[in-house]
Formats: C-alpha cells, structure tokens, sequence
C-alpha cells in the first residue's frame, strides 16, 4: 500500500474536510462531548457531512453515547474503551481490505492515534510484534509498555504540537521500528519531558484531599508540565484525581474504575474516566464532586 496524505485531529479540533484529499480515514479520533467548548453537534456532525461519501472509515474505541447514530454504517467501527484499550487493535487486514482505496488518514496526535495510522499503511500488520499490547498499556496507563514505545510516547508528549515529530514517528513505524537513527532523533526528542515531569512531581506536593478527589491547584507554576503524569501522581493519593490551571479544569480516574465522572459533571458524551471543562467552572466541579463524597 502506497504512502498516504496525513492530516491529525482531536475531538475538539478537527481539520477541514475541504482541506483533506481523497476518500478518508479517521483513527482514533473521539466524537466530541459538550465539554470544553466543542460539542458533537458543533464539531463532529459537521466534519462527517462535510466528507461525505469520501469517509470510508472511521475507527474509534471512545465511549460516546452518539456511536448508536452510526450502528447501521458498516463504515464506523465503534467501540468502548472498556471494549478495546487501545485504537491499533481495531485495524485489521480485513478492516483495511473492506475500505480499499484510501487517499488520506486522520489520526489523533498520541501514541496510539500514530500506531493505528501506521498499521493502517502496513495493511493492518503490526509495526513489531507486541505494538498492539504497547499501545493498549500507553493509553489505559495499566502494566508496563515496552521501552521503545515508551520513548515514542515521551517524544510526542514532549513535543504535541510538533507535526515533524509525528511524521518522524510514523515513519519509523511504518518502516518496522527498526530505524535506530530514528530511535535516536527520538530519544532525543523525549528529552524536554523530563523537565516537564519534574514540574508535575513538584506540583503534586500542592494535592489537598477533599473526600475521595485529590486537589492539585496548578496556575503558579516555574514550567511547563506534564499534565497526565501530575493527574496519576493524585490518583495515587485518592480515587478521583482534579487539577486545574489558569484555563482548564482537569478530572480523571483510573480507566478501570467504573467511576463516571459525566455522570457526576452532568456531561454527555466522550470518556467516563477524563473530563476537562473550562477554569471558570471549577466552583462548580468541586461542588459535584463533593456531593458525590458525601
């Protein structure tokens, strides 16, 4: 199968169909919840009218309540996080057959948004044996990833809004991961994570317990910081884990919990487990989630 165009999305932030060449494909790409500002209505519907009949498929494993609109379009694959950890596993040789001729491919921006885009130019083969099992451990944060893939993650969540670094890891997976120039232009490229990481553990001395939700207020901070790491440095200390900083309000809970955090906000659609809503909410968050303590 021939090289593909490349285009990324996320949930909130998707490009514009105009803009994307050919037949498509979207990977790992959740529909959008009414947090943070998008909304499915707002974000997802007019993305999917605007391809058309040019999506051929689009692969996702997001819990949304909206998957049910699109249970008859053999073209979506949806399932549940609790279905499929990981995005990869969902893109089989069968899958890529059905789709035939695709010009371009949308992915999300992490680790395993990248991994399913590059099985998907492989045909639906791993990249490396055990690439499936790195992605599932990267995305639900349970067991140990490889540390290859571990690299790979570090080098796009240091870098997220680096597009180079994206197409540099693709590449290397495409090609098999055995690239060890690459690795290295990786490796070193994960390296500004440290810091970031740093910044986390510092800012993880500020946790307050409130009921079963740990507090981290994170506007005053000396960097930049890594925000997934500072949430499972809270859910070490409480259940519910909630950070918030000068523009958002981030909660989450470990991904096999069975807490869920829309319910508790009052949100539809997107992850039971990770929500962000807007700073000027954090009143009200606190005060469901204290309800709910109570």
């Amino acid at each position: 199968m021939g090289f593909p165009h490349i285009a990324y999305g996320t949930p909130r932030k998707l490009p514009k169909p105009a803009d994307l060449l050919g037949r498509v494909v979207v990977l790992d790409v959740a529909f959008a919840s009414q947090a943070g500002g998008a909304s499915f209505e707002k974000t997802t519907v007019p993305f999917i009218r605007g391809l058309g009949a040019r999506l051929a498929m689009w692969i996702d494993h997001h819990d949304h309540e909206r998957h049910v609109d699109f249970a008859d379009d053999p073209r979506f694959v949806l399932r549940t996080k609790a279905q499929h950890g990981a995005c990869p596993e969902l893109v089989t040789p069968e899958r890529v057959a059905w789709a035939g001729r695709v010009d371009t491919l949308c992915c999300h921006v992490d680790f395993d948004g990248i991994c399913s885009a590059a099985k998907w130019i492989r045909g639906g083969l791993e990249p490396y044996e055990g690439a499936d099992a790195d992605a599932r451990a990267i995305d639900t944060r349970l067991g140990q990833p490889s540390e290859r893939a571990e690299q790979l993650d570090r080098a796009l969540r240091a870098r997220p809004k680096d597009d180079a670094i994206k197409g540099l890891v693709l590449r290397y997976l495409v090609d098999g991961a055995s690239d060890v120039a690459i690795y290295r232009q990786l490796r070193e490229a994960a390296r500004p994570l440290e810091r970031m990481e740093g910044e986390a553990r510092k800012l993880a001395t500020r946790y307050e317990i409130r009921g079963d939700v740990a507090v981290c207020d994170a506007r005053v901070r000396d960097h930049a910081y890594d925000k997934t790491a500072l949430l499972l440095l809270g859910q070490e200390l409480a259940p519910i884990s909630l950070v918030h900083d000068e523009t958002t309000v981030t909660v989450a809970a470990r991904f096999d919990s069975g807490i869920d955090l829309l319910a508790i906000l009052g949100l539809e659609g997107g992850m039971p487990t990770r929500v962000s809503v807007d700073a000027r909410r954090l009143r009200d968050v606190l005060e469901r989630l204290d309800r709910r303590s109570a």
